[in-house]
């Protein structure tokens, strides 16, 4: 059985828009799973939209295309955006044969689906992406954000071996809320950025560049080394969790 989101039950009990018992039986069908729904391979943590303001991601790599499916299938029943990272065009067609309003995102190798309404940002979110190879990352960060209620603007392909790309975007940088900068190499473009803006700037390292990036290594300890103050630094290729840190301090 779909269930509609859980606040909007309580908003029609408290405008006595649902008779008691069936306001009951659909509370207790909330209740009844909480604080997790055990489906013998996975426990699906409900409750998390309640906890956190947005329920549970599924990330994607290492699970099969049935279990994804079969995870995203539960939380779009109890009412629940969903958002699967991580993922594949095969673990797609599984979950758009349970769930066909699905959407696939292949360039941030996501799924999403919007249900429930979120109270929206107070900026603009701006994900910087130093190059074309790092567009998988920074779509991610996109992804995520819009999905979890943010206005969210691109700026792709401004790194700093040309850095006149970058400074004739000077007034978008200025204008952003939260900057996001996924970059590979030595991670130099959140440093450049950081040191140009008086937001909060979230680096992303990605595992792009030659041998001795070491995998993205060499861009992460570059960037918890950047000498511009207000940056922060989450791991390698986190796309998503750049995304989700971001969003929190646009909605404060």
């Amino acid at each position: 059985m779909n269930l509609p989101p859980l606040r909007d039950i309580l908003d029609q009990v408290s405008r006595g828009a649902l008779p008691a018992e069936e306001a009951e039986q659909r509370l207790l069908g909330y209740l009844k799973d909480l604080p997790f729904e055990d489906i013998g391979f996975a426990r699906i943590d409900h409750h998390r939209a309640l906890r956190k303001g947005f329920p549970e991601v599924i990330f994607g790599s290492g699970k099969t295309p049935v279990h994804i499916a079969a995870i995203a299938a539960r939380i779009v029943a109890r009412g629940h955006s969903l958002l699967v990272t991580r993922t594949t065009e095969e673990a797609y067609a599984a979950v758009a044969a349970e769930v066909p309003a699905a959407t696939f995102h292949p360039d941030a190798r996501a799924i999403t689906l919007r249900q429930e309404e979120i109270a929206p940002g107070r900026g603009v979110i701006l994900v910087a992406a130093a190059g074309t190879a790092d567009l998988p990352v920074a779509e991610e960060a996109v992804v995520t954000a819009e999905i979890m209620g943010n206005q969210v603007e691109r700026l792709y392909d401004v790194g700093v071996a040309g850095l006149h790309r970058l400074l004739s975007a000077h007034d978008r940088l200025t204008a952003a809320r939260v900057i996001i900068v996924a970059a590979g190499m030595e991670g130099a473009l959140p440093s450049v950025i950081g040191g140009l803006v008086s937001v909060p700037v979230i680096a992303v390292p990605t595992s792009v560049g030659y041998g001795t990036s070491f995998g993205g290594i060499a861009a992460l300890l570059g960037m918890l080394n950047s000498c511009a103050g207000g940056i922060s630094v989450v791991n390698i290729d986190n796309g998503f969790g750049a995304a989700t840190i971001a969003s929190l301090i646009n909605h404060l």
